[in-house]
């Protein structure tokens, strides 16, 4: 859930240009290679076969220095139990692999988009949008980086549903130890933001069942799309909220057949429709997001409260993540000006996380807005992440007053 408020200095615009700059001035090459064609198409007999195992790979051009990157297609499960693909994007460090085998990250990303043409691993910047993959190659740790179902594959996408972007997490991990010769451990950490915050607390809840074969050592997210019910309500006003919303309705329309057109007015369905096809990950978006914006402004909900209508009720507290096992450590990033995840909100997943017993290290960073939070607490984060892997004793702010 990550496309901040448009035309805000804090914006997705802001961040990707700063992203770039970072990434080309630390050696990171400006753009990846294209796919070849028919990369993301798949047959129906290509999908049999245990989730994670690989349908094909490729060589990408562009990955930071002392790395090499491939474009994956792997198995995964839908929503329903069915088998389905996935496409990502797989760095691995060049060199020998320690003896016990190289750590992988999970990096799970924000909202770009919810048509196929939107995928990262289609993306210019898909490597500068991985926040701190330098740091985590000069570390020796693979990553991995999920497009989540119906990015890159046919849609369609499931926004903000969690269990799918959980699953579509794990099974990156699990395709990273299935590409050859790569020496892939199976300790992993999972880092996320904002709607790839969601899919990195839903792959820490669900690792033990779904993937019991990997060792999670911790799970970091920066703005996690946590309560939804009332993240929507607190965005509504805004029109990056209406944004997101308009989003989340269309997918949900699709992927649980629920009623759009029982909350939404007739007018403004063409917008929400135009707006569906439109990523947000590059400056080019932002004209048609800004005009799309404006219109939602004009005439959106013919609902006066959409969380309390049914079947969009129910939709948004089964997309709410609940409490994780307390074994597995948790780090939190938070801006304090933060006007789309807002900090009370994470403040409040925090408590919950903590009267279930987990350790939860929370960093909160004054000034710092939805679109740059990644950006700003990757280094703690990776720190952490580091530490889990050494094995250390995870901190805990959870007896901290606030």
């Amino acid at each position: 859930m990550s496309l901040p408020r448009i035309a805000r200095r804090s914006g997705r615009f802001a961040s990707l240009l700063l992203a770039a700059i970072i990434g080309i001035s630390t050696g990171m090459a400006a753009g990846a290679e294209p796919a070849e064609a028919g990369f993301y198409d798949v047959a129906n007999d290509e999908l049999a076969g245990q989730p994670g195992t690989l349908i094909r790979q490729e060589r990408m051009g562009g990955a930071p220095q002392g790395a090499s990157a491939y474009r994956v297609l792997y198995r995964s499960t839908g929503l329903k139990g069915e088998p389905i693909a996935v496409s990502g994007v797989v760095v691995v460090p060049d060199g020998p692999p320690p003896a016990q085998g190289r750590p992988i990250v999970a990096w799970a990303h924000p909202t770009t988009g919810i048509v196929p043409h939107c995928a990262p691993s289609l993306a210019f910047f898909v490597f500068q949008q991985m926040q701190g993959l330098r740091d985590m190659v000069a570390r020796g740790y693979i990553v991995t980086a999920t497009d989540y179902p119906g990015l890159g594959t046919a849609g369609p996408h499931p926004y903000l549903v969690g269990q799918s972007e959980g699953r579509a997490v794990l099974d990156s991990v699990r395709a990273a130890r299935n590409l050859a010769a790569m020496s892939a451990s199976n300790r992993f950490a999972v880092w996320g933001h904002s709607q790839g915050g969601q899919a990195a607390l839903y792959a820490g809840q669900l690792a033990k069942d779904y993937a019991p074969e990997l060792n999670l050592v911790g799970v970091a997210a920066a703005a996690p799309a946590t309560d939804l019910g009332a993240l929507m309500r607190d965005d509504l006003p805004t029109p990056g909220g209406k944004n997101l919303l308009a989003m989340t309705l269309w997918s949900w329309a699709r992927v649980y057949d629920a009623p759009i057109d029982q909350v939404v007015e007739a007018a403004a369905l063409p917008t929400v429709n135009q707006l569906a096809k439109v990523c947000g990950e590059s400056p080019i978006d932002m004209p048609a997001r800004r005009r799309a914006s404006a219109a939602l402004q004009q005439k959106f909900l013919s609902v006066d409260n959409l969380t309390d209508r049914e079947p969009w009720k129910s939709l948004l507290a089964s997309n709410t993540i609940g409490t994780l096992p307390s074994s597995i450590p948790l780090f939190l990033a938070q801006g304090s000006v933060d006007d789309t995840v807002i900090p009370s909100v994470t403040l409040g997943f925090m408590r919950r996380q903590c009267d279930a017993g987990s350790s939860v290290q929370m960093l909160s960073m004054a000034g710092v807005g939805h679109g740059t939070i990644a950006m700003r607490s990757a280094s703690t984060a990776i720190a952490w992440m580091a530490n889990r892997f050494a094995g250390k004793e995870a901190p805990s702010d959870c007896g901290r007053s606030s």
